[in-house]
């Protein structure tokens, strides 16, 4: 047996696979986030580690069976650490939009592009760093290592400082294509190498679990492998290893990724090209930050008591007022504006928009910034013939289909698809620990259903597309005053 704990930002999850990969069980423990000022997403380390205990506590029954363990998260967060591996402060998030300042000057003075593949983007890590090194800079000082989210749990799991190279490669620290810390970029952000933890492939051994914790979870000493950042390890749950096995996670964030064997840098469309979690694959990946989070903020805002309740209504009766216009951008943008001072808005409010509407609004505005996301991969050479659904958000077939008009492209619905990160984790494991072959471990999943878009609507769905496009380059020089 394998377990998969991946760090989210609304939960923990932890799941069990067997040998074969089947999922015996999961648990999930909740997560709550601080915006302590404007642009700003914070969260607690402790918080994610408590979360991690409980949801391994939930498991105790398969633990005496497991024989490795994966990690995933949610990537670029900055979790700063002192000389005794404690926390200087809150975590700064990936949907943190501080650093905007430091991004320009990170620009201006530094081959980023060149080195990383990447713009300089505030929910990318360094420029975190940045901002801490100008605003707090006693903590900056005080700073020994930086990790990432579920890298701060591996270190206290094994007490080793380690990465992966997926995860690790949207801190604008890596040289993307020879995967390995570039100086040149550390240097630009006032760190060295000994900031920096051990690399690995997603697939390598980084450590065993500390006696302590493998008493608590009443487990043997166990290697905890490589893993990989959220987006790469639901990939790897989803099967999506190659050049045209891409997929598309609704969660927190919407993502599109696209797998390569070649690395293929593209980065003035906002399009980030990342190291995939195995040995010599890379993939493009294009992101909106707030996918599910949009529902989850209209869901509370509107009374109902969960997302499913909210999509029940929808799926009860059609929203009276279509017209309306919602700009998913809660937390900022990043593909392909690049502009953490873009705001939600709706747009078109009438007397006929009712709560229905509202919601409607949403789904529609998130599908929307996925097809923008779609374009610019199309403009990098992305290979999106085969596209899966996977995260949170494809519990809703209603909101499924709809993504599906919009994209103008079919999307692939599978068994196992809302536990896509942790799932990847426990399969890194087994890579990691057993001689499986990758295109055994890493097959993509049964399919559930295929979703068709429906032509009949692409005329109507381009004019209105094209309103929202124009409704974001109209408004966004009023954004920043705003924030």
């Amino acid at each position: 047996m394998f377990v998969g704990i991946d760090i989210g930002t609304s939960a923990v999850k932890a799941i069990v696979v067997n040998d074969e990969g089947l999922i015996l069980e999961e648990a999930n423990h909740a997560l709550s986030s601080s915006h302590p000022g404007p642009l700003m997403s914070e969260q607690d380390p402790q918080a994610w580690w408590d979360a991690t205990d409980a949801s391994m506590q939930a498991l105790k029954a398969w633990a005496p069976e497991v024989r490795a363990i994966g990690l995933s998260g949610q990537m670029h967060g900055a979790v700063l650490l002192d000389k005794q591996a404690n926390p200087l402060r809150p975590a700064i998030l990936w949907n943190d939009g501080r650093s905007g300042a430091e991004c320009s000057a990170l620009e201006e003075t530094s081959p980023v592009r060149t080195i990383t593949g990447n713009a300089a983007m505030p929910g990318f890590t360094a420029p975190k760093l940045m901002w801490v090194a100008k605003h707090e800079p006693t903590l900056f000082k005080a700073t020994a290592k930086v990790l990432l989210p579920k890298d701060y749990i591996r270190l206290r799991m094994t007490g080793e400082y380690a990465s992966d190279m997926s995860d690790a490669a949207g801190t604008l620290w890596l040289d993307t294509a020879k995967r390995c810390w570039s100086q040149t970029m550390l240097e630009a952000t006032g760190l060295t190498l000994d900031h920096m933890p051990v690399l690995y492939e997603g697939t390598q051994v980084t450590g065993t679990l500390q006696p302590s914790i493998a008493k608590r979870w009443g487990m043997n000493e166990v290697p905890v492998v490589g893993g990989g950042g959220d987006q790469a390890a639901g990939a790897i749950g989803a099967g999506a290893i190659e050049r045209g096995q891409a997929s598309l996670s609704l969660g927190t964030s919407g993502v599109i990724f696209a797998p390569d064997s070649t690395y293929q840098a593209n980065p003035d469309e906002g399009v980030h090209t990342f190291c995939h979690a195995i040995p010599n694959v890379w993939h493009q990946m294009a992101v909106t930050l707030s996918a599910a989070g949009s529902l989850a903020w209209i869901t509370q805002q509107l009374g109902y008591t969960s997302e499913a309740d909210l999509m029940e209504d929808l799926d009860a009766t059609p929203a009276k007022d279509s017209s309306l216009m919602f700009l998913p951008y809660l937390s900022g943008e990043r593909t392909p504006h690049n502009d953490p001072s873009a705001k939600g808005c709706f747009l078109g409010l009438t007397l006929n928009s009712d709560r229905k509407a509202l919601a409607w609004a949403v789904l529609e505005g998130v599908a929307f910034a996925l097809r923008d996301c779609r374009d610019v991969l199309h403009n990098a050479g992305a290979d999106l013939s085969s596209l899966s659904l996977i995260g949170g958000g494809t519990r809703s077939l209603l909101w499924g289909q709809l993504i599906a008009n919009v994209i103008e492209h079919e999307l692939i619905l599978r068994e196992d698809a809302t536990v896509g990160p942790a799932l990847g984790a426990a399969r890194l494991a087994m890579l990691g620990t057993t001689d499986q072959p990758l295109d055994e471990v890493c097959r993509p999943a049964n399919v559930i259903q295929l979703i068709h878009p429906d032509s009949s609507q692409r005329e109507s769905i381009d004019r209105k597309y094209q309103l929202y496009r124009e409704c974001y380059q109209n408004l966004a020089q009023l954004f920043p005053s705003f924030d």
